[in-house]
């Protein structure tokens, strides 16, 4: 019985962790987002922005494999705004693996977004869809 509670104990402690996890990678890209002058919250630079962030976060604090597994799951259609999250997606997962510290994070995806470009190919640049696609600005 004792053991079966210290089991028990260490499996809630785990679940705990592994579901603390993702919402700290939400309130920090969120934190962001939110204070953000960029336009376009959906299919637009701040939506772009949103998605290499925490992507960035992800592949810096685990790995790029992480991102991959996640987009894989949730970025799977064919639709362009599907292609355009799994291309910036990639980029953060780059730029979280080559920074040198969690600091430089945000900075390197911002500046990524101001350099990036409207339905870009480039794989090292960031995309989003043109102006008549965005969404009301919205976020969600």
């Amino acid at each position: 019985m004792k053991n079966k509670r210290k089991i028990l104990r260490r499996l809630a402690v785990l679940v705990l962790l592994l579901s603390i996890y993702p919402l700290c990678v939400l309130v920090y890209t969120w934190s962001h987002v939110f204070r953000s002058d960029l336009e376009g919250g959906r299919q637009g630079p701040l939506d772009a922005y949103r998605h290499a962030l925490a992507s960035a976060v992800v592949s810096y604090t685990l790995n790029e494999r992480a991102v991959y597994l996640m987009t894989g799951l949730m970025e799977s259609g064919g639709k362009d705004s599907n292609k355009m999250d799994r291309h910036n997606n990639r980029i953060g997962a780059q730029i979280g693996t080559d920074s040198k510290s969690f600091r430089e994070l945000e900075p390197s995806v911002r500046q990524s977004v101001l350099d990036g470009a409207i339905n870009s190919t480039d794989t090292n640049q960031i995309t989003w869809l043109p102006k008549e696609l965005w969404r009301d600005g919205r976020i969600w």
